[in-house]
């Protein structure tokens, strides 16, 4: 099987999390801007920052034969610094425009805030001119009314429902998500948002038409491999290969693919890997490690014992 994990925050992982994941199946993430674990301060922590993503991530994605895409946003939490925001507000559309790029977010809610409303509605209204994809994120306080929340504010200034992705669902919002025929995404936490165990439960009982699985592996106790996992869990679960085909591949597909920026060919006739490659001067590798050149034996596949293989 393959897989898409369309939310990972890769700038958090290692390179063995791309290795793994490869092993694993997943062919493509999609990594969205977020809060770095701190407040950042200046708008040019911000530009450093979204240029990672469109340019050295890409890079170490490739060079594991993943493809890598990201979405650029001013997050929830650094909304409610005014100055910051205006900053970012002004270099947004230059990211917004780059190769790979392929919605707008996650942008949303934290606290519900009145600066974080602004600048939500600020960032709706740069995706509606620029004709891009959006990635929301719900608040983890009040859930359920800060997810109502958004899908109104996005129908209040005319987004198309089949355009946004609502992400970290659970089984308080699912229902209205799919019923306002919004995309309803899920992240897939060890211990807390969505486990694999809940997933599993809740596309047995709506089905996967609309969903999708993430991961949202970040800084903390989060897992990169919990698309494949989940998708394991929901055969076990006597789930069938086309709904989890639709939950963990193809319905990321689906939304994110309205971009333009986002085909199956990406993955399907990749580039060929050569570790050997530099990116701004920099490699993958470290010294007296040898290279993965496409052809040869992968020098740095895991064993075959610490790989999660799904069959």
């Amino acid at each position: 099987m393959r897989f898409i994990d369309p939310h990972a925050h890769m700038i958090s992982r290692t390179t063995d999390d791309y290795e793994a994941m490869a092993a694993a199946g997943i062919v493509a993430v999609i990594e969205p801007a977020f809060w770095v674990g701190q407040p950042r301060t200046h708008v040019g922590s911000y530009i450093d920052y979204l240029s990672t993503l469109v340019g050295w991530e890409r890079f170490r994605a490739g060079q594991f034969g993943i493809r890598h895409y990201c979405a650029i946003g001013l997050n929830a939490k650094e909304a409610n610094n005014e100055a910051l925001a205006e900053a970012v507000m002004e270099i947004l559309p230059r990211y917004l425009l780059k190769e790979g790029v392929v919605a707008l977010g996650e942008i949303g809610y934290d606290e519900q805030t009145e600066l974080e409303d602004k600048y939500f509605r600020a960032q709706l209204e740069l995706a509606k001119e620029l004709e891009m994809v959006v990635m929301i994120h719900t608040p983890h306080r009040d859930k359920k009314g800060g997810t109502t929340r958004s899908m109104d504010v996005c129908e209040e200034h005319g987004l198309d429902p089949t355009r946004v992705v609502v992400d970290h669902n659970n089984e308080e919002t699912v229902q209205e998500v799919l019923d306002r025929g919004y995309w309803a995404a899920f992240t897939i936490y060890p211990h807390t948002k969505m486990g694999n165990e809940r997933m599993a439960a809740i596309a047995a009982h709506y089905g996967t038409e609309r969903v999708i699985v993430d991961s949202a592996c970040d800084w903390g106790v989060s897992d990169a491999l919990g698309v494949p996992k989940t998708a394991h869990l929901m055969l076990e679960r006597g789930l069938s290969m086309d709904d989890v085909h639709r939950a963990t591949y193809a319905n990321a597909l689906a939304a994110y693919g309205q971009s333009g920026q986002m085909r199956e060919a990406d993955w399907l006739d990749p580039p060929a890997i050569d570790q050997r490659t530099l990116f701004e001067g920099n490699s993958v590798l470290r010294g007296g490690q040898a290279p993965r050149v496409e052809g040869d034996t992968p020098a740095t596949t895991p064993p075959a014992k610490d790989r999660l293989i799904i069959e």
